[in-house]
Formats: C-alpha cells, structure tokens, sequence
C-alpha cells in the first residue's frame, strides 16, 4: 500500500484509503479541538460568568457585550478580529512571533483558538443564569455560618448551579466541532494540519466528491444532535 500524501487527499478521493485516513485525521483533529477549547471555555466561562452573575463592577454591561459578540458577528468578522490580534502582525501576534518565533497562523492551534472565541459566549450566557438562579439565601447562609466566599462558591454555589454549567460546557463543544468561518480565515484549510471536520467537508464539496462530503456530514451531524440532545436533558433538569 503507497504512503499517504496530504497534498493528494483532495486530488485523488476515488481511493479508498486516501478518503478513509483524511476522514478520520478530521475527525480526531475536530474532536482535538474541540476538547481543548471547551476545557479553556469551561476554565475562563465560569469565572467570568460568576464575576458578572454575583459581582457588579464598573464597565460589566460593556464587558459582557464584549463577550457576547462573537455570538452574534459573522465567522468572517470574528476571524477578521482574530487576525488583526493574533496573526503575524496583530497586536498580540506580532511581539509573540518576534519573541518566540511561534505564529497561530495555519497551525491546529489557531482553530481551537477560533473555536474558543466563538464557543464562550454559550457558556458565559449559560453559566451566567446559572449563577443568577441560585437562591440568595443559600449564599447567605454559607456566610453567617463563616464560610467565606471561596468556600461558599465551591460548597453551594457550584453544586446549585452545576447543570446549568454542563449544559453550557456541551453547547460550547457542539459549536466548537461546527466552526468553520473564523477557523477557516485564522488557520486555512490545510489538508493533513488543518482541515476540521467542516473545513473537509467544504472541500470534499467544492471538489464534486460528494459521497465522501455525504458522508462526513452524517457523522457531524450525528455527533452534534448527540451533544444537543445532552444539552437538552441539563437544561431541564437544571429549569
């Protein structure tokens, strides 16, 4: 059996083996992702979504718009965003590449950080209600009995608001196996590095293979109305 190119994947898909392996490298590749960014959305969603829920500060309003907008931006604007800080000469990505030599562009790890961005206002608006649902008192409570407010978020409030945190933690993985457009503008469509399971798809389509394109819907598909249908049973559990 010859060697597996990536440059011939897209070229040659009437061999079994070729579409076979490029499946399965996308969908390890979108699981990869999408399991690093939910752990980072999961890390960074909560506490934001606490400090926004219990804590009222200066600017909050605007910090959760901020937040919010990639929920409600084009892909294309959210990648353009991205870019203009993280490419090789953004804000962030520029010192980072004179520094260390190290580019998000076109690397793996430019789609988990595309699908964090996009992923993260689920789990903040999620979270966030969560949090706000907790019965006051309760906090109260846990304070008039000494605790402080370390303790108490760890003791009451997360295991009172803990579905409403799963339910968010499986909408952001849903999105973040179904981002295309800003993972698309952030790490292009490299055969073998980057190719997700949407990106695959677009390009299995764009190139007229559309058993193979048929295919890999099915199985996105079936994966993500698998993760909707956890959603759903948190969320009534946590209403």
């Amino acid at each position: 059996m010859a060697s597996w190119n990536p440059d011939h994947v897209r070229e040659r898909p009437e061999q079994g083996y070729i579409v076979e392996t490029s499946t399965l490298f996308s969908l390890r590749l979108s699981l990869q992702v999408a399991l690093l960014s939910t752990a980072m959305v999961i890390v960074a969603g909560v506490g934001m979504a606490y400090l926004l829920a219990r804590r009222p500060f200066p600017g909050r309003d605007a910090l959760d718009i901020l937040l919010t907008l990639p929920l409600v931006l084009p892909p294309t604007v959210v990648g353009y965003y991205l870019i203009m800080i993280f490419g090789r000469n953004g804000w962030i990505g520029k010192p980072l590449y004179e520094w260390t030599g190290f580019s998000f562009m076109f690397t793996w790890y430019a789609a988990v950080l595309a699908s964090f961005v996009v992923s993260l206002p689920l789990m903040l608006k999620t979270a966030r209600a969560a949090f706000e649902a907790v019965d006051s008192s309760l906090v109260k409570a846990s304070y008039v009995l000494g605790r402080g407010e370390f303790e108490t978020l760890f003791r009451v409030v997360l295991p009172l608001a803990k579905r409403g945190i799963l339910a968010g933690a499986v909408l952001a993985f849903a999105r973040a196996m179904g981002e295309f457009g800003a993972t698309l503008m952030l790490a292009g469509n490299l055969p073998g590095r980057t190719d997700t399971m949407p990106l695959a798809i677009y390009a299995f389509t764009s190139n007229g293979d559309w058993t193979t394109a048929h295919f890999m819907v099915m199985i996105l598909t079936g994966i993500s109305g698998l993760l909707l249908l956890l959603a759903n049973r948190q969320s009534r559990s946590f209403a």
